[in-house]
Formats: C-alpha cells, structure tokens, sequence
C-alpha cells in the first residue's frame, strides 16, 4: 500500500474518531442528533412539577374567587328583590334615588371582582415567565448534547418529525433540576415565550343583575 494511500486512510479513519463520541452521546442519552429541536411549551409548563403545583394553587385561589363571586350574587339579587318590593311605598325620586346606588354598587363590586380575575391571570404569566426562566439552562444543555443550534415551540412549526421532539426528556430534566419550583426566588430571571403558554381558565365573574326600573 503507497504511503499516499496508507496517509488518505489514517486521515479518513480520524475524521470519523472525531465525529463519532458527540453522535454517540446524544443517542446514548436518547437524545436526537439534529440542529434543530421542537419542544411542546404547553406541555412543558403543565406536565412538570414546577407546573403542577401552580396549577394547583391557581385552581384553589379561583375556586376561592369562584365562591365569592357567587355569594356576591345571591346578596344582590337578595337586595334587588328587596328595593323592588318596597317600591310601591317609595316615591319615585327616592327610588330612583335608591336604584341608582344600588347600580353603582353592582359596578364597583363588578370591577373589583374582575381585578381579582386578572390578577390571578397575571400570577399565572408571572409563574410561566419564571419558569422558563428557571429552565433554560436545562434546555440549553438539551442543545448542546443534541448538537442543536435552534430550539422551537411545537406550535410554531408547520412540519416536523417527531424525532427532533425532546418534551419528554426536558421535563424529567427539569423536575430533576428545579423540582415543583418552590425554590425558585420571584426574582428569577424571566423569558417570555414567543408563543404565549395557553393560559389556565378564569373563574366566572359575577354578573350584576338586571337594572331595577
């Protein structure tokens, strides 16, 4: 064999010890080799720990806001039926004086009732925000081990291979690296998805009843 020939294959045969460890430890990880990465962001948020546990305090507080909302309205209703059976023995100056403030009562308290509901909205983006914040270096590390230059939301794409999808492995990595989240300081830094995460459902507002003539 000429030295030429015998030099082409020694180069050859190390290229390819080169190539190889990296390829081999995405697959040995169960990782994908791919430059570009999906992840599914609604499931990332709702399947970990870190999202579980807000979803649980969000049910609460709107199951809270909930009964409120809803001993708001029967006091309402009560006191609508009340200012409509003393009507006959009102003057209509003095009961339009008292449906007038009983409607402003109905606002005010329909105002402050919504501020509540968005209030538990924002918590909810806050959480989010906090904790894509909190994992993003696990993600980061997915890129690196897959060999990934781009990362994206499912929602995003139009077409992709399931393959490329790492939702299942950035979970567990995430529930082993933040756990429910619980530790993570409200300070943390937080990235806002380009794609927002489908946000929780918002407890029923209460309905002001029908205005007294």
């Amino acid at each position: 064999m000429g030295r030429a020939l015998r030099g082409l294959i020694l180069a050859t045969v190390a290229a390819v010890i080169c190539v190889t460890p990296p390829l081999a430890r995405a697959q040995d990880l169960g990782l994908p080799d791919s430059p570009v990465l999906t992840v599914d962001l609604n499931r990332l948020f709702n399947e970990t720990l870190f999202g579980e546990r807000v979803a649980s305090e969000l049910e609460a507080e709107s199951a809270v806001l909930a009964a409120e909302n809803r001993r708001i309205e029967a006091e309402l209703t009560a006191e609508e039926k009340e200012l409509t059976e003393r009507r006959d023995a009102m003057t209509p100056a003095a009961f339009r004086e008292a449906a007038d403030a009983f409607d402003a009562k109905v606002q005010r308290i329909r105002a402050e009732q919504e501020a509540k509901a968005r209030a538990l909205a924002d918590e909810n983006e806050n959480a989010q925000r906090r904790f894509l914040g909190a994992a993003r270096p696990v993600l980061e590390r997915l890129m690196l081990e897959s060999g990934a230059s781009v990362l994206l939301d499912t929602r995003a794409v139009l077409l992709s291979s399931d393959a490329v999808n790492v939702t299942d492995a950035a979970v567990d990595r995430i529930d082993d690296a933040i756990g429910d989240g619980s530790g993570v300081s409200p300070d943390a830094e937080e990235v806002a998805p380009e794609v927002p995460i489908a946000p929780q459902e918002a407890p029923p507002l209460v309905l002001p009843p029908e205005e007294s003539e």
